[in-house]
C-alpha cells in the first residue's frame, strides 16, 4: 500500500471464480469472507462482499461497476504474479487493463511463469517502473507496474492442506453488509 500511496485496499472476496468452478477445495463463500475479514483486521484493508452484492461474475464487470458506483474514487487492480500467469484466461483481460491500472505483486514460485505469460507479452509495452508506482493515478491506460517485496511465507494452499476443514471452525455466520 505504501509503494502505491493507497489510502486503503479492498479485498474482493469472490462468490465464485469462473476458472475454479467445481474446485473440490473451494470453501463456502461466507467462510472465505469471514477468514478474509479476520486476516484484514487492524490493517487498512477492507475485505468485502461487493461482488456478491453487485452480482458480477467476471472481473471486467466488477471493475466497470465499481467505477460507475464510485466515480470520484481512483482504483488500481492489485493481483499476485500467480494471477498474472493466467490473466490471459480471464474474460476481457485486455479490457480490464484498459479500464484501470494494474499492480502485480511478485510471488516467487510464480514470477517466471507470470513474466512469460501471454498477458505479460501484451502488457510489457505498458509497463511502468516500480519507482513511479505512486504516480499511478496519472498514467494513461493500459498501465502495469511490477512490485517486489520480501515474500510473505504464508501459503493459503499449505494452510488448507494442513486443515482441510478450516472453514468449519470459523463460528458465527457472516452477513453481507454494505462495503
Amino acid at each position: 500500500m505504501r509503494a502505491l500511496g493507497l489510502d486503503e485496499a479492498w479485498w474482493l472476496v469472490s462468490p465464485g471464480n469462473p476458472l475454479k468452478q467445481g474446485a473440490p477445495d473451494m470453501a463456502p463463500f461466507v467462510a472465505r469472507l469471514a477468514s478474509a475479514r479476520r486476516m484484514a483486521r487492524g490493517a487498512p484493508i477492507r475485505a468485502t462482499a461487493i461482488e456478491a452484492r453487485l452480482r458480477t461474475r467476471y472481473t471486467l464487470d466488477t471493475v466497470r461497476k465499481l467505477q460507475r458506483r464510485y466515480p470520484r474514487q481512483r482504483f488500481i487492480w492489485l493481483m499476485g504474479a500467480d494471477n498474472l500467469a493466467q490473466f490471459h484466461r480471464w474474460r476481457g483481460w485486455r479490457d480490464i487493463a484498459r479500464t484501470m491500472p494494474i499492480a502485480v505483486v511478485a510471488r516467487p514460485p510464480y514470477n517466471r511463469k507470470a513474466l512469460a505469460s501471454p498477458a505479460m507479452g501484451w502488457l510489457r509495452r505498458y509497463q511502468r517502473p516500480a519507482s513511479q508506482a505512486k504516480s499511478w493515478t496519472l498514467w494513461s491506460l493500459p498501465a502495469l507496474v511490477l512490485l517486489r517485496f520480501r515474500p510473505d511465507p504464508t501459503s493459503a494452499t499449505q494452510a488448507r492442506a494442513a486443515d482441510p476443514d478450516w472453514h468449519r471452525h470459523l463460528g458465527r455466520p457472516v452477513h453481507l453488509p454494505r462495503s
